[in-house]
């Protein structure tokens, strides 16, 4: 049986970013389940916001190409949402508007996205831990042909949630975190099995 993939990101770019914490413990209950889990932080992959006009003069951005085959090469992801205005980060959709752009010729629409599995998580200083922005995030994934697993997992007060170490202080919660993770990693084995 082939050992499923998951790339496991944050929709944040900020150093210090709770979800970046967020998704290292996601990313360990995938590891527990069997799966190789490969963190990424968006901020090595600048790219300016999209313009169909820019992407016909000069194609892809070469960090939308990186992303990309990042992308084909997993086939679950992992993302931990911050909440903007009760809904997705900009750098979180402009990044899964730039990799769903058709990189080569004759590839097949929503290539990155189709039959890939996701799980999702949120952290936020707020008393809803950024649940709100996960109903979009949720919505955009499945309009792209992505399985989003019902498992999520929000963090209110996330300023107090983490320790020194950047580990969720509660185990409980770092249990629910890992369990998102270990979600995505068992029926991606039971689909790539």
């Amino acid at each position: 049986m082939a050992q499923p993939k998951i790339l496991a990101f944050a929709g944040s770019a900020r150093e210090g970013s709770y979800n970046k914490l967020l998704i290292r413990a996601a990313a360990e209950g995938a590891r527990k389940a069997g799966a190789e889990a490969n963190v990424i932080d968006l901020r090595d992959f600048p790219m300016p916001l999209y313009d169909g006009d820019d992407e016909a003069k000069g194609g892809l951005p070469d960090n939308a190409k990186k992303l990309k085959q990042l992308f084909l090469a997993h086939q679950g992801l992992l993302i931990a949402a911050p909440e903007y205005n009760s809904s997705v980060t900009p750098l979180l959709k402009n990044t899964i508007d730039w990799v769903s752009r058709p990189g080569e010729k004759g590839e097949a629409p929503l290539a990155c996205y189709t039959g890939k599995v996701a799980g999702l998580l949120a952290a936020s200083p707020g008393a809803l831990g950024g649940l709100r922005g996960l109903v979009h995030v949720r919505a955009i994934l499945q309009n792209i042909q992505v399985m989003v697993v019902p498992d999520q997992f929000a963090v209110p007060k996330a300023n107090e949630a983490f320790g020194p170490d950047g580990a969720l202080k509660d185990a409980r919660q770092r249990e629910s975190a890992e369990r998102v993770g270990a979600r995505v990693a068992q029926v991606l084995a039971k689909l790539v099995g």
